[in-house]
């Protein structure tokens, strides 16, 4: 399980934004995780809930998460479509020539804060 290694790694930025502008508490993150990640959400907020008690300026942060839909881009018709849905092979032309445009990220998006 790589959730509480990702979840440690957000604490981190976390903490850091929080004291270059003197946060007194963190209400809340909110992260952006791609469809194809391989980070399970239900599991990285098991591990949040666990590892923010331990952090006294976050220690009663919420995680929110947003999904980012994982879209693949096709050399040959240049066209784009759902990766979840048709894999690597192309379904406008069914060309191999393709390439993940976005889905596999994992960003934090915003940090509420006082």
């Amino acid at each position: 399980m790589h959730e509480l290694g990702v979840v440690f790694y957000i604490i981190r930025d976390v903490k850091a934004v929080a004291e270059e502008n003197h946060v007194q508490k963190v209400h809340s993150v909110t992260l952006e995780i791609g469809e194809v990640s391989t980070v399970i959400p239900h599991l990285l907020e098991d591990c949040w809930n666990w590892a923010v008690k331990r952090e006294p300026i976050m220690d009663a942060a919420k995680l929110k998460v947003e999904q980012i839909d994982a879209v693949t881009y096709c050399e040959d018709c240049k066209g784009t479509y759902p990766t979840v849905q048709y894999g690597k092979i192309c379904p406008l032309c069914g060309s191999e020539h393709t390439y993940l445009l976005k889905g596999n990220e994992v960003s934090i998006k915003e940090i509420e804060a006082t």
